[in-house]
């Protein structure tokens, strides 16, 4: 048996994408109902809203991934938020808004002591964390349910740190992934590199299971990874546009045209270089203008410009996140798009 499978539970070594923003249970549950693992990204959920997900997840009797967020949460700094209303001003004095008026605040929460006692009743199978791991109290508690921990790594020293502090697998993520990678020790974006020039250097570098993500959508990508050594694979874009997930109109509407050929690193939505599709604010600010504050605390000053922009049905300051192979997106059942991944496994 793949021992990646015997880790999960599932019938196939497969992971839906936690997305945090395009999807809820729904889509989770789908792509299990077809034989992949499906994942709920928590990070951006409040204590009620997670703990109904969750009731959704278990009710279904399947094995399911939770998604965390392991940063530390950057302490407030006033000049700085001060400078990044400054650059958006002009944006703000389109649309008519007073930028006094639009608060601050994170969006997205580090996993803690209180959201564990949420989720302890229920036991998940899978947790998985971006951006390393949490504390190893926190990590404790959650072996203590008996969980399997994922982590993301997009280097091999990053594979190497997340064995040694507890990970159960490693989640080798490649420059190509849409939205946030999970690189934690370094900055430096040129210590990052493709999928399947990072998956064969991580698998010979570390005896936990390996899944490979970045830019795989379809079957062909599937087996490639498998034929590198992968113990099993992470999908996320190819999702984005199924019947489940939440993603928005505009957003939907970019995927699938032809736009979504290029995508490009921005920090302007969030603090911290995530990939997505150009659009206005990225073409006019520079999409890693250095004035957005650190992550997650850029996401509040932008947020009122693009629910503007979004209810006229433009996506110019959206974030219009995508892998760099969004040539599977389509508009079909999650289950439906597990089904042709699984392909990759049996062909």
């Amino acid at each position: 048996m793949n021992r990646l499978i015997k880790l999960l539970g599932t019938p196939w070594p497969l992971i839906q994408a936690p997305m945090a923003g395009s999807q809820g249970a729904a889509l989770a549950l789908a792509a299990g109902e077809a034989g992949a693992l499906g994942s709920l990204p928590c990070a951006m959920l409040g204590a009620e809203v997670l703990q109904s997900e969750l009731h959704l997840l278990t009710d279904a009797g399947r094995p399911y991934n939770l998604n965390f967020f392991a940063h530390t949460s950057p302490d407030a700094d006033a000049a700085r938020e001060a400078a990044w209303r400054q650059a958006l001003a002009p944006y703000y004095a389109e649309i008519g808004q007073d930028p006094a008026t639009v608060p601050a605040g994170a969006g997205r929460q580090p996993f803690s002591d209180a959201v564990a006692d949420v989720v302890a009743p229920f036991k998940p199978r899978v947790v998985s964390f971006h951006f390393g791991l949490p504390s190893a109290e926190l990590l404790a508690r959650v072996k203590a349910w008996g969980a399997v921990v994922l982590s993301s790594a997009t280097t091999v020293d990053e594979a190497l740190w997340l064995q040694a502090h507890g990970a159960d697998a490693v989640i080798a993520q490649g420059l190509e992934a849409g939205g946030h990678r999970g690189h934690f020790l370094s900055d430096d974006l040129t210590r990052q590199s493709g999928t399947f020039a990072l998956l064969p250097q991580i698998k010979a570098a570390v005896r936990v299971p390996v899944i490979a993500a970045g830019g795989i959508a379809d079957a062909a990508g599937v087996r490639a990874a498998m034929a590198l050594g992968a113990d099993g694979v992470q999908v996320g874009t190819a999702y984005l546009c199924s019947h489940e997930a939440t993603t928005s109109a505009v957003h939907r509407a970019a995927l699938l045209s032809e736009a979504a050929r290029h995508t490009q690193l921005t920090t302007l939505f969030s603090g911290r270089p995530a990939r997505g599709m150009p659009n206005r604010v990225m073409r006019e600010l520079g999409p890693l203008n250095p004035a957005a504050p650190a992550f997650p605390l850029a996401t509040a000053a932008i947020a009122p410009l693009r629910a503007h922009w979004e209810k006229l049905g433009s996506g110019d300051f959206s974030p219009l996140w995508s892998g760099q192979n969004a040539s599977a997106c389509k508009a079909a059942p999650a289950a439906d798009i597990t089904r042709e991944l699984v392909r990759g496994f049996t062909a």
